[in-house]
């Protein structure tokens, strides 16, 4: 009898493809999804910069080891012995010191509609609200009669100067700047037998606008140095004794500005601590 011959089967198994979603091909297009979406709101960011801003990004994009501020080349910072952590630091910095101009800009205007939209009797104020590369300038000149902020000769404080500088330092609360308030005169001199003279002068009226910005809500440790210059730096050279070297100026110098020395004071400038004592001051006796 004839056993049974069993035919050899051979089984194959073909292995099929996994479903797409298994794979990693999903990732890839994720990837360049999300890379198109970050170039889109990047391209609305810049969109959004003003002209000023994006002139300085192109500079910087076009030569980023040399650049500086206003120019698209300069010094390198490795050939200067910078390193590269302190060229991001600088780079850092100027774009903060941009983003700080612009917010100095918006207070300047903001004084100046101020100015524009009181009474009658503060139209006739003669200010100057200057932002340049040093910061944020207000200056309030005498002029006419002379006595529009203070009494000739005096420290006394017009109803119009009190008005003025409060609503200067309720504008200048929206920064965190430090303030320095200066105060001038004119070079009429004083009699010589008194022992009151220019300098005393200058430093009580820069004393009282430094009360009244307090006055408004300006913190007392913002206010970094109260001046005297008495007549030493009058704004019109041809007239020593014109009404507009009768003033006082509030300075805001940039905070991200670290100067080994001070730009806005002259060698030999006298200061005056901001406490309200005048205290000795060196300089020519008027």
């Amino acid at each position: 009898m004839k056993k049974d011959v069993r035919p050899i089967v051979i089984v194959k198994k073909i292995k099929k493809a996994g479903h797409g979603h298994h794979g990693g091909s999903w990732k890839v297009a994720y990837a360049d999804f999300v890379t198109a979406m970050m170039a889109f709101f990047m391209v609305m960011w810049l969109v959004g910069l003003d002209d000023s801003t994006r002139r300085h990004i192109e500079q910087y994009f076009s030569h980023p080891v040399g650049f500086q501020q206003g120019s698209g080349s300069g010094d390198s910072p490795i050939s200067a012995g910078a390193s590269p952590a302190a060229a991001g630091d600088a780079r850092f910095a100027f774009i903060s010191r941009v983003q700080e101009r612009r917010k100095m800009d918006e207070v300047a205007e903001n004084i100046q509609d101020q100015f524009r939209e009181m009474g009658e009797g503060l139209e006739a104020l003669r200010v100057e609200v200057v932002v340049g590369d040093d910061g944020l300038r207000i200056e309030l000149l005498e002029s006419g009669g002379g006595e529009t902020y203070f009494t000739r000769g005096s420290a006394a404080a017009q109803p119009a100067a009190i008005e003025a500088i409060s609503m200067i330092g309720r504008e200048l609360s929206a920064l965190n700047n430090p303030i320095i308030i200066e105060g001038h005169t004119d070079a009429v001199p004083y009699a010589r037998s008194a022992n009151y003279t220019n300098w005393e002068l200058s430093a009580d009226r820069a004393n009282v606008a430094r009360r009244t910005l307090q006055a408004a809500g300006i913190e007392p440790l913002r206010v970094r140095e109260v001046r005297a210059l008495g007549a030493s730096r009058p704004r019109n050279q041809d007239d020593p004794a014109a009404a507009e070297n009768r003033r006082i100026s509030i300075i805001l110098p940039f905070a991200t500005q670290t100067p080994a020395v001070d730009p806005t004071v002259a060698p030999g400038t006298p200061n005056l601590p901001a406490d309200g004592a005048t205290g000795p001051v060196s300089g020519p006796v008027s």
